[in-house]
């Protein structure tokens, strides 16, 4: 494993370097949740916070169905001294809420923003899109290192001070890649961002990171798999070009759908137009749906999502 020499001993102090949050979120909390559709849920949510004094700033829900469906919910308060007191929130509603009420939940901070990791080969244009928008103040983010397999893209990282990590991997070496991968990231970051990270992840790999990873593809799947897929899709006569931003599971691109979007093109557009068009609705998605999980929007039900 080798690290740029001009990023690697900025690690311990990058989040001093990141840009300060516009609006002040001291004391403000987020409570997202998912549990059974029943009676008395809203009310037992609201009563318990405001039983320890926090007040109530917005409160969004959705029923998947209101007879035996999944209700989830997300919730923005404001408790004086949260940091000192959020420990004892999440126990109390675990004992007094959640056990009744069958809830899965989590107590978030806003003003902790969430440590970011961004895996990448040698495409540039969503990493980039993200650093970029990371030091304009535009994510809600810490983004603490890029690891790549590849080693084109630290000339163009180091200017954002971020540790770039370069680990060779492939299918001949995947095993030791994902395990020196996995000394840098686990226990470290709360999200890793593949962004055009072309390399198979392992179910060992997602067992053993600890945190949630979303990533980004054309939405040609699954009618254009494999190499030059935009080539291929203009042989089709495609008429529109998008990208999809979804969490990673087990099942390849086949994990909840967290963004997509799309943009028309016709017989006029070369490969090269789809290519260009491709990797803009790519940038937006991903910056979309990495700035939704890190200020709490996105709430799994089975294999979806709901996005508040």
């Amino acid at each position: 494993m080798t690290a740029s020499p001009a990023t690697a001993s900025v690690l311990p102090t990058v989040a001093a370097q990141q840009p300060a949050a516009r609006h002040s979120t001291a004391d403000v909390g987020r409570l997202l949740l998912r549990c059974p559709d029943r009676p008395g849920v809203v009310s037992a949510v609201s009563s318990f916070l405001s039983a320890v004094g926090a007040n109530i700033v917005s409160f969004d829900q959705h029923s998947t169905d209101p007879d035996g469906g999944v209700l989830v919910q997300r919730v923005i308060f404001r408790l004086p001294g949260l940091s000192a007191a959020i420990t004892g929130v999440q126990r109390g509603f675990a004992d007094a809420v959640a056990g009744e009420f069958q809830i899965d939940f989590q107590f978030t901070e806003a003003a902790k923003v969430k440590r970011v990791a961004i895996m990448v080969s040698k495409t540039d244009h969503c990493l980039l899109d993200l650093l970029w928008r990371n030091r304009r103040g535009e994510l809600d983010m810490n983004i603490v290192m890029v690891i790549s397999n590849h080693s084109e893209l630290a000339d163009e990282v180091r200017p954002f001070s971020v540790p770039f990590f370069h680990i060779p991997a492939s299918k001949d070496n995947r095993s030791e890649a994902e395990r020196r991968q996995l000394e840098l990231l686990s226990g470290n970051v709360d999200l890793v961002v593949l962004a055009r990270y072309m390399q198979f992840i392992t179910p060992e790999f997602l067992d053993a990171v600890g945190c949630p990873l979303i990533n980004i593809h054309h939405s040609f799947l699954p009618a254009f798999i494999g190499a030059a897929p935009y080539k291929r899709a203009r042989e089709r006569g495609v008429k529109l070009v998008g990208a999809t931003a979804h969490y990673v599971t087990q099942d390849l691109d086949e994990g909840p759908i967290i963004e997509q979007d799309v943009v028309r093109v016709d017989h006029t557009h070369s490969v090269d137009d789809l290519v260009r068009l491709g990797a803009d609705v790519e940038r937006a998605v991903l910056s979309r749906a990495v700035q939704w999980h890190c200020q709490d929007r996105v709430v799994r039900v089975g294999n979806e999502t709901v996005v508040f």
